[in-house]
């Protein structure tokens, strides 16, 4: 992985981690699919003219029926399910949930794209869907009024950044970032309004939760798809929805939320299974010199 890759991969993992601190913020005033909505939107109102500027309007509509798969499963149903997740659940335990994104981006590869899986990476999948299990053991409460409902968003959630992320390699490889990035929040805003006008907050909202928006919109969506695109592009599907738990600490320095046990287990049993699906390949390779006998290479 190149310098920049890594450093590309580490911005998206910070600002993608923030986006759980505003929507935890701006949730309980604006409501699923107002939040959703204006996310999208906003990102796609500062998204389009630049990029019709840059002359790009020709690749958007060679490209509009494949960019309007990413704005749903990338982009207008993730973002759903985490607002309405936000609701109840914290950042920290949202931004977990958010890192199992790579095993289904390597699963979904496996069985779409029919990308190879080494035993590693398949051993990886299995220790992190543990991890999954013992980060919401004790919230799958489905009473009513129960946190169970939001969990299982929370959950099925990074299944749509997986399939959305092996969608572009499949239909988008070879569209610059820009495009995907403009398209995929087109789309997704347009399939989102008719909900987000019905279901319109009836109150006043307050200036902290339009804040909360703006910079979720503008810093961990318009900013962070761009590079996301990018990253798709230079590493491929699975690394790229690489975030690591920078949520959880969003939320307990700037929110108060309290790190419990299972989420640090969950936590750590999540990110050894993502590290073991991610340099799945690397790590097959050096088992199978040693094993032939033949001397690995330097690290």
């Amino acid at each position: 992985m190149r310098s920049r890759d890594l450093t590309d991969l580490l911005l998206l993992a910070a600002v993608w981690g923030g986006s759980f601190l505003f929507m935890r913020m701006a949730a309980p005033e604006f409501g699923t699919m107002a939040l959703a909505e204006l996310r999208v939107g906003i990102a796609a109102a500062c998204l389009l003219p630049f990029a019709l500027w840059q002359g790009k309007l020709g690749p958007l509509l060679r490209n509009a029926l494949p960019l309007f798969g990413v704005g749903a499963f990338n982009a207008a149903l993730p973002f759903a399910l985490y607002a309405y997740a936000a609701g109840s659940l914290g950042a920290g335990f949202l931004s977990i949930a958010n890192a199992v994104a790579p095993m289904w981006g390597g699963v979904i590869g496996w069985l779409w794209l029919k990308d190879r899986l080494p035993w590693t990476s398949a051993l990886g999948l299995a220790v992190g869907f543990l991890g999954i299990v013992a980060l919401v053991w004790d919230k799958l409460d489905f009473t009513s009024g129960g946190s169970g409902p939001a969990v299982l968003a929370a959950i099925v959630a990074p299944l749509c950044y997986g399939i959305g992320a092996n969608f572009t390699k499949r239909f988008l490889t070879g569209v610059d970032a820009l495009t995907s990035a403009t398209g995929t929040m087109t789309m997704a805003a347009i399939m989102l309004m008719p909900l987000a006008i019905m279901h319109w907050p009836e109150q006043p909202v307050s200036i902290r939760a339009w804040t909360a928006i703006v910079l979720l919109a503008v810093l961990c969506t318009t900013i962070a798809y761009i590079i996301f695109f990018r990253l798709i592009a230079n590493i491929g599907p699975t690394r790229a929805v690489t975030v690591p738990v920078f949520g959880m600490f969003w939320g307990a320095f700037l929110l108060g939320e309290v790190i419990t046990r299972p989420i640090i287990v969950g936590a750590c049993v999540i990110l050894v299974g993502t590290a073991l699906v991610i340099a799945g390949k690397p790590i097959a390779k050096l088992v199978n010199r040693l094993r032939s006998g033949r001397q690995a290479p330097p690290l």
